[in-house]
């Protein structure tokens, strides 16, 4: 055992110079079952009022489930799941990923079930529950999977689909909403002799935003630089704002 792991803090608060050996009992000295944690419940109870509890952001109860898993001996459990936690109840925006998995690193390094194992965990748990919850990824999937089954259903009816996809396939086409994606990084942009020009004018644009006044003082150096000659429309076109009520609207330009 390294010396990271052999500094560990005993109940007293003092410091320890070996991790204690697991008794095998609960804190009422009664032999714990496969699944028990060390209070006398079920482990698998505990994830789930975790995860619900992250859902409606109680931080307290979430900080003390995570605790009971990691001083439970179930640290291996309580990690696997916060992982699975950012990834279903969180929105896509929270940074809380990135910091669970910086405190997990930290438990693996103290020991998931030390004092310190356990303290990352209740970190980990309270980054979790305070980020904002949305189950964007889980509802996402599983809405395309819902529409998906109907579109192969009514395909094989020979009928038209009730629910579609935000994309079809004339969407995705030339000339069709989707149009703009067809650059050169494609088949059919390719085809289309859709080169640098068409990509920089159309397809490099963002919004709504619109470039930063320093990443649009670059582009337009590249833009005078580059081997291609750009009007003053195209320049002015390529750096503006992409329009959030008409986010896929292109002008046509002869784009070289």
């Amino acid at each position: 055992m390294d010396e990271e792991r052999q500094a560990t803090f005993g109940p007293d608060g003092e410091l320890e110079t070996e991790a204690p050996e697991a008794t095998g009992t609960n804190d009422f000295g009664e032999e714990t079952g496969a699944d028990e944690t060390d209070g006398g419940f079920n482990r698998y109870a505990v994830v789930s009022l975790l995860q619900k509890a992250i859902r409606r952001g109680d931080e307290e109860v979430a900080a003390w489930c995570a605790w009971e898993l990691a001083r439970s001996g179930f640290g291996w459990n309580l990690w696997d799941r916060l992982q699975t936690f950012v990834v279903e109840d969180l929105a896509a925006d929270t940074q809380a990923p990135s910091l669970v998995a910086r405190y997990e690193d930290l438990a693996e390094r103290w020991d998931m079930d030390s004092r310190r194992g356990q303290m990352a965990a209740v970190q980990a748990a309270l980054a979790v529950a305070r980020a904002r919850s949305a189950r964007e990824g889980a509802n996402a999937v599983n809405a395309f999977h819902a529409v998906a089954k109907r579109r192969a259903e009514a395909r094989e009816r020979g009928a038209e689909p009730t629910h579609t996809f935000p994309v079809t396939a004339d969407d995705l086409s030339s000339d069709g909403e989707y149009d703009v994606a067809l650059d050169g990084h494609t088949g059919e942009g390719a085809r289309l002799d859709r080169g640098s020009p068409f990509f920089r004018i159309h397809g490099a644009r963002v919004g709504p935003e619109g470039e930063t006044d320093t990443s649009a003082r670059w582009k337009r150096l590249f833009l005078a630089l580059d081997e291609y000659d750009y009007t003053d429309e195209q320049v002015a076109h390529a750096l503006s704002a992409v329009d959030p009520a008409e986010p896929w609207a292109e002008p046509s330009f002869d784009d070289g």
